[in-house]
C-alpha cells in the first residue's frame, strides 16, 4: 500500500518517486483537466461551492432539473433523479424497489445495490445467466433483478440477451448499476441504458443506478428509471433528508459534453494503442472501448513497479487473492503506455524463460530417472 499527498492524473508521485499511474476509476482523466477544471472554476463562480438546503424545499434551483432532463435525453430513459452519491442512488433505489419482492442477485454485484451484506457473492456470471431461467422458476410473485453492467475488475461485457426471455406474466424489474459504465460506453457515454431497454419485452420495468464520480469526475450519482419510480424516490427520506450534488458539479456536467467527447476519443485511441503493444503477451483479458487491461498474473504489479503503479488489491474481501489490473485513462501519452508496455513484455519473456528452464528440468530428471531404470 502506497501514500501520498499528490492526486494522481497520468502519473504518481510516491516518496518523491514520479511513476506512470495505471489505476483508479477517473477514466477520462477528468479530476485532473485543466479544461473541466476551468468550467467548473465559472459554475462555482455562479452556484458556490455548495447548496446548504434540501431538494424539497420551497426554494427550487433550476439546474437540477435541468440536468435531470440532460440525462433522459442522453439516456433515453423516461425520468431521472440525482442523488449526492451513486452508493446513496443504489440504496435509495433499492429501499424504493423493496416492497415484498423476491430479490436475486448475479454475482459481483455492487454493495450499492445490496439490501443485505449477503446480497454480495463471487461466481461465473455466464453461469448464473445460463442458470436464471432455473432460479427463476423456483420463485414466486415480483421479482427484483440486480447486477451491474459489467464487471471492472476482470475485465468483462457482460451480455444481456437473457433479458429478452424474462417471463412476461409476472412483474419483473431489473435494476443495474452502471457506475463503471456510464460516462463511456454506449453513444455518447450514455451507459448500458439504451442497450438494456432496446431488449425488453412486456411489462419489465428497467432502472440504472449510477455514480458520476467515475468517467464524468463529479461527485454524485443518478437513478434512471420510470416517472412512478422517481415519483416515489423524490419523497424518500434518501431524498428529501440528503444534501444534494453541489449544483456547481451538475453545470459544470453539461457545459463540458464537448470536454467528454474529446476525452472519450483520446480514451478509445489509448486502449486501441495499449491493446495493440501487448495482445501478443497473452497475458491480460480487456474488451473493447474499455480501459481494463485484467491479468491473473498477480506478479506482474511487483514487477513494473519501478516506472509504474498498476491496480492490485484484494477482493472481494481482504483475504481473497488481488485483483490485478492495468487501467489506462484520457491522459495518459503514447510514451507512457510504450514504457509500460516495455516493462511488460520484460516480465513476459522472463516468465517464458522460466517456464522453458523448469520444463528442460523436469524433462532431465525423467531422463535420468529413466537411465538409472
Amino acid at each position: 500500500m502506497y501514500s501520498t499527498h499528490i492526486l494522481p492524473g497520468r502519473t504518481v508521485t510516491i516518496a518523491g518517486r514520479e511513476r506512470l499511474y495505471f489505476s483508479g476509476t477517473s477514466y477520462l482523466g477528468i479530476s485532473k483537466s485543466p479544461d473541466f477544471e476551468q468550467v467548473l472554476l465559472e459554475a462555482i463562480q455562479r452556484y458556490g461551492t455548495s447548496y446548504s438546503s434540501s431538494r424539497v424545499s420551497n426554494l427550487q434551483l433550476s439546474v437540477y432539473q435541468q440536468a435531470e432532463q440532460r440525462l433522459t435525453s442522453l439516456t433515453g430513459a423516461p425520468a431521472a433523479l440525482t442523488f449526492s452519491s451513486g452508493y446513496l442512488a443504489g440504496q435509495a433505489a433499492v429501499h424504493a424497489l423493496n416492497r415484498g419482492q423476491t430479490f436475486v442477485y448475479a454475482p459481483d454485484t455492487h454493495p450499492a445495490v445490496w439490501r443485505q451484506a449477503q446480497d454480495g457473492w463471487h461466481g461465473d456470471y455466464k453461469t448464473w445467466a445460463l442458470g436464471l431461467p432455473a432460479t427463476l422458476a423456483a420463485t414466486q410473485g415480483e421479482l427484483v433483478i440486480v447486477s451491474n453492467s459489467l464487471n471492472p475488475l476482470e475485465a468483462e461485457k457482460y451480455r444481456f440477451d437473457w433479458v429478452e426471455y424474462l417471463p412476461e406474466d409476472r412483474e419483473v424489474t431489473l435494476l443495474v448499476d452502471d457506475s463503471h459504465g456510464f460516462g463511456i460506453i454506449g453513444k455518447d457515454g450514455s451507459g448500458i441504458y439504451p442497450e438494456i431497454s432496446a431488449k425488453l419485452k412486456g411489462a419489465v420495468q428497467l432502472v440504472v443506478v449510477s455514480s458520476f464520480g467515475k468517467a464524468c469526475g463529479i461527485p454524485g450519482g443518478m437513478v434512471l428509471g420510470n416517472h412512478a419510480l422517481v415519483q416515489r424516490l423524490w419523497k424518500s427520506y434518501f431524498f428529501t433528508a440528503g444534501s444534494p450534488i453541489p449544483p456547481a458539479y451538475l453545470e459544470a456536467f453539461m457545459q463540458a459534453q464537448a470536454i467528454y467527447h474529446r476525452a472519450r476519443k483520446q480514451l478509445f485511441a489509448n486502449i486501441k494503442h495499449f491493446r495493440q503493444l501487448v495482445e501478443a503477451t497473452h497475458l491480460f483479458r480487456y474488451f473493447e472501448h474499455y480501459p481494463v487491461f485484467y491479468t491473473p498474473d498477480n506478479a506482474l504489479c511487483e514487477a513494473v513497479k519501478e516506472d509504474c503503479l498498476l491496480s492490485s488489491f484484494p477482493y472481494p474481501d481482504p483475504d481473497s487473492q488481488p485483483v490485478t489490473r492495468v487501467v489506462i485513462n484520457s491522459l495518459h501519452q503514447p510514451k507512457d503506455l510504450e514504457t509500460l508496455a516495455a516493462r511488460v513484455w520484460h516480465y513476459s519473456e522472463g516468465r517464458k524463460l522460466e517456464d522453458r528452464s523448469g520444463e528442460t528440468e523436469v524433462k532431465s530428471q525423467k531422463s535420468e530417472a529413466g537411465r538409472r531404470k
